[in-house]
């Protein structure tokens, strides 16, 4: 029976993809890619021949209801996005929703998401975490910071780096400075690097050294609250 099935792209070398992942985007009839001149990049260094579609979030909603038409006649469409896992932050949930509501079988093979070895790797607790995602840039930006520094869990967050250090500063705001955290950026890539210490440090950090590349922001229990249980 045909089927959609979410692939796992690498977040930054192209090493970081699965036998699995280049066998069914092989054996697919149609990928949907979030930028095909993105992904062709991938798939002709992995020789895969199958044919591309645009499905990002300036056009998903008008082609969920084709695709899944297409899926219903018989393709096996295989949906990518420019790295990671597709629906984390990137397009896919509406696709998704669309083919369970029809009872379209959905997919989704284990691989690359950026946020789980930047919290693995920060230092910080790992049993209980929240992941964000991109923060709200303008309504409900101060709102939403408010109710994770009231978390007794890790948090996490994507950043671009035109935002970081505005980020951080307003975070600041609203858990103690003292609180420890990590900034991790071009995960994978060449210039991976992780900058480890408090709000505080970072902040001073990245006012001498700009930020670049794409980030993952973990923030540890608010060092508030470890106070007020005292």
């Amino acid at each position: 029976m045909a089927k959609l099935t979410l692939v796992p792209t690498p977040i930054g070398n192209l090493e970081d993809i699965t036998l699995r992942a280049i066998r069914v985007l092989k054996e697919s009839d149609l990928i949907l890619a979030e930028d095909t001149r993105t992904s062709k990049v991938l798939l002709n260094h992995y020789e895969i021949k199958c044919p591309m579609l645009s499905h990002h979030k300036f056009n998903e909603h008008k082609t969920v209801d084709s695709i899944a038409q297409r899926i219903d006649a018989g393709e096996n469409i295989a949906l990518i996005t420019d790295a990671g896992t597709p629906g984390i932050s990137d397009p896919g949930f509406l696709l998704v929703r669309e083919c369970v509501s029809r009872g379209i079988e959905v997919e989704c093979l284990p691989g690359a998401t950026a946020f789980v070895p930047a919290l693995v790797s920060s230092g910080l607790p790992a049993d209980k975490f929240i992941f964000e995602g991109f923060l709200p840039v303008k309504k409900g930006r101060q709102t939403k910071m408010r109710h994770m520094a009231q978390e007794d869990k890790t948090v996490i967050i994507y950043e671009s780096p035109y935002r970081v250090l505005k980020t951080l500063t307003q975070l600041a705001d609203f858990y103690n400075p003292e609180t420890p955290a990590a900034a991790m950026r071009e995960i994978s890539k060449l210039h991976e690097q992780t900058v480890r210490g408090s709000l505080q440090e970072l902040i001073a950090h990245f006012t001498v050294h700009e930020p670049r590349g794409e980030f993952v922001i973990v923030i540890g229990r608010n060092q508030i609250l470890d106070n007020n249980t005292n």
